[in-house]
């Protein structure tokens, strides 16, 4: 494994790449109205550029292109290739609405395409119930399902300032530790490159008020395609995080527990649309992000809970793992408090807003607490970031 410092060179440049360009693509957005304009379903007040994806992928390239080990390695520009089409299906999306039937098929074609190229899916469960290497004949379509459902995921969380980017950054830095300590080198790489090329564009959409940006459908579906080839990567039979599993840790419960709330919060959206007689990908207001703000949560205030219990579902299983539970036990923990988090506790505050029931007062404190946009702070945080 490369020393620290040949992998945090990428976190930097990446870091630097999109904090150089994001004010150009901001004034490329604001000339052409590329913009998200506010309805009824969205939560802000003002149209708001929407290109900030293109600046974070430009930040990524360039982390990349700072690594002699990604030059060494074919895949990855297959990867980088696979990344840049969902950019331009994403964008494309944003600026004319694409049908999801038409971005379903696009999405299933790349990661069909990834599987074929890299010669790598989900095909071990790891001792996970006593399994060991699955046939392709269940490796492919299991893992295309999985891959589909983790990019739009991904897709449907970006609804807050600051949410899809801070969920990024969070996993992206989580995973660049496993690949770090496991020996992968490429992934790590990649991982460290979105931590560092994410962080000027969550400064600008949480603080900027004229550099404010939205990432995006091309933003998102550029993230969720590499948080689910994280995912393929670590659950690969050939996974250099084989010597983990060996030593009872769970990297099915691992990986589920980094995507918690994003999968779970979908899984719970889609299915009550179903029971409602809806379809699926209808948009509504049903997420959790909006039950935060419908107590009263600011955007940010809504961006820290949220992250703070995908957090507390990782750490729980970590805590489960270090403790010496079987892999069994691990993946029922972080099913168990995921369903917590995006399907009991979303049901419970709905009911109390619904009825005034005595824990909305309760939960009306903790959101005044976290109303960090009303702090002495924030204007000054505003006139830095925008400065930049």
């Amino acid at each position: 494994m490369k020393e620290i410092h040949h992998i945090l060179i990428p976190a930097l440049f990446a870091f630097l790449g999109t904090l150089w360009i994001h004010p150009k693509v901001l004034k490329i957005a604001i000339m052409k109205n590329l913009v998200d304009n506010p309805d009824a379903r969205k939560l802000q007040r003002n149209p708001v550029p929407v290109m900030g994806g293109i600046a974070v992928f430009f930040g990524i390239l360039i982390g990349l292109c700072t690594s002699q080990t990604i030059f060494e390695n074919a895949n990855v520009f297959m990867l980088v290739s696979a990344m840049m089409i969902m950019l331009y299906t994403g964008t494309i999306d944003d600026i004319i609405d694409l049908t999801p039937t038409i971005r379903f098929v696009i999405e299933i074609l790349i990661v069909l395409w990834l599987i074929v190229i890299n010669d790598s899916s989900i095909n071990s469960f790891w001792g996970l119930w006593g399994v060991g290497v699955i046939p392709d004949l269940v490796a492919w379509p299991l893992t295309v399902f999985a891959a589909v459902g983790i990019i739009n995921a991904v897709n449907l969380i970006d609804g807050v300032n600051g949410l899809s980017s801070g969920f990024c950054f969070m996993a992206s830095t989580l995973f660049a530790i496993m690949f770090y300590y496991s020996g992968n080198t490429v992934m790590c790489t990649l991982a460290v490159s979105a931590s560092g090329a994410i962080v000027p564009f969550f400064l600008h959409n949480v603080f900027g008020k004229s550099t404010k940006m939205f990432i995006g459908d091309g933003g998102t579906l550029v993230i969720g395609t590499m948080m689910s080839m994280f995912v393929i990567s670590i659950l690969d039979e050939n996974s250099l995080s084989a010597s983990y599993a060996l030593k009872g840790m769970g990297l099915i419960p691992f990986t589920l527990a980094i995507l918690a709330v994003p999968i779970f919060d979908t899984l719970r959206v889609m299915s009550t649309r179903m029971l409602h007689g809806s379809s699926p990908f209808h948009p509504d207001k049903t997420h959790l992000h909006h039950m935060f703000i419908d107590l009263g949560f600011s955007h940010v205030g809504t961006t820290v809970s949220i992250l703070s219990l995908n957090f507390l579902i990782v750490a729980s299983w970590f805590l489960s793992y270090k403790l010496g539970a079987s892999v069994e036990v691990q993946l029922y923990i972080v099913l168990a408090l995921s369903i917590m988090v995006t399907f009991v506790f979303y049901n419970f505050a709905k009911r109390q807003i619904a009825k005034q029931g005595k824990a909305l007062v309760f939960f009306e404190k903790i959101a005044k607490s976290m109303q960090f946009e009303k702090k002495g702070i924030w204007e000054f945080a505003q006139k830095t970031i925008d400065k930049l």
